[in-house]
């Protein structure tokens, strides 16, 4: 397979070894009207994007033209960039603290446990 290159204006970046990841990347693609392209970070080209591989493993990205997300604010970029108002509110929600320090503690909880969870493969261990 080649690398994905620096072509789309949105894309996500996620990993592609975990079956946890790539099934909440598969749902989201299911259920946003807007889902940007979705690369595993396995075949993209991370220097192009100025994406450490350390820091690919690390998180889900979401990099636009004009800025990088990472983690929770990933999340919360992808439904603030939603044609939904609906999608954008909770987006912008998530974004906002309190609720911005809960969505980071999650995913700080829930990374590094990801291969325990349902579709989690001993792949998404770290």
């Amino acid at each position: 397979m080649t690398d994905i290159a620096v072509h789309q204006p949105i894309v996500l970046i996620f990993d592609g070894d975990c079956s946890f990841c790539t099934s909440c990347v598969d749902f989201l693609a299911d259920n946003l009207p807007a889902m940007p392209a979705a690369v595993p970070y396995q075949r993209a080209d991370l220097s192009g994007y100025g994406i450490s591989e350390a820091e690919a493993e690390a998180r889900v990205w979401l990099v636009t033209p004009d800025r990088h997300y990472s983690g929770a604010g990933a999340v919360s970029a992808l439904l603030r960039h939603q044609p939904e108002p609906a999608l954008r509110f909770v987006g912008w929600l998530l974004q906002t603290p309190p609720l911005s320090w809960l969505a980071d503690a999650g995913y700080a909880v829930v990374s590094p446990l990801r291969h325990i969870l349902p579709g989690g493969t001993p792949a998404c261990r770290r």
